[in-house]
């Protein structure tokens, strides 16, 4: 994927925030989904796609068999090992969503946009402000 979208002109901030969306996509049909069947939707196995639209747009996909229950983002505790993965895209992505398929699969889609980021996560999850003037007043001689 990173070569593919390199090659494609796509910007390396958008190439790194595409890669780690996929990583969540794939990590979350692997553990939430079922592999798609076998016969005409596919071999046991989830499926991965990106492209870029002529409007520039990048979208990337993941279909799996579906699951017990629907993609939605998650908010667990400080200390939980899991349930950010959503949260991430929605804070790297311009849209994403999930879409049903006829016979049974499930494909969530993330569309991140290209050139500069959507929003740079880092500024999503505001720090404490902190006056670093005053806060050093107190060491003078």
């Amino acid at each position: 994927m990173r070569e593919q979208l390199r090659m494609s002109g796509v910007s390396e901030s958008v190439v790194d925030d595409a890669v780690l969306i996929l990583s969540e996509l794939l990590s979350n049909a692997c553990r939430h989904g079922r592999p798609l069947g076998s016969g005409e939707i596919g071999n046991g196995e989830i499926r991965a796609a990106w492209r870029v639209d002529r409007a520039g747009r990048l979208t990337v996909e993941v279909t799996d068999g579906g699951g017990p229950t629907r993609p939605v983002p998650a908010t667990p505790s400080v200390t939980a090992r899991g349930g950010r993965g959503l949260n991430i895209i929605s804070a790297l992505a311009q849209d994403w969503g999930v879409r049903d398929g006829a016979s049974g699969e499930v494909t969530v889609w993330v569309i991140v946009a290209c050139g500069a980021r959507h929003e740079d996560f880092a500024t999503r999850v505001a720090p404490p402000a902190i006056d670093f003037a005053t806060a050093f007043d107190d060491l003078s001689p």
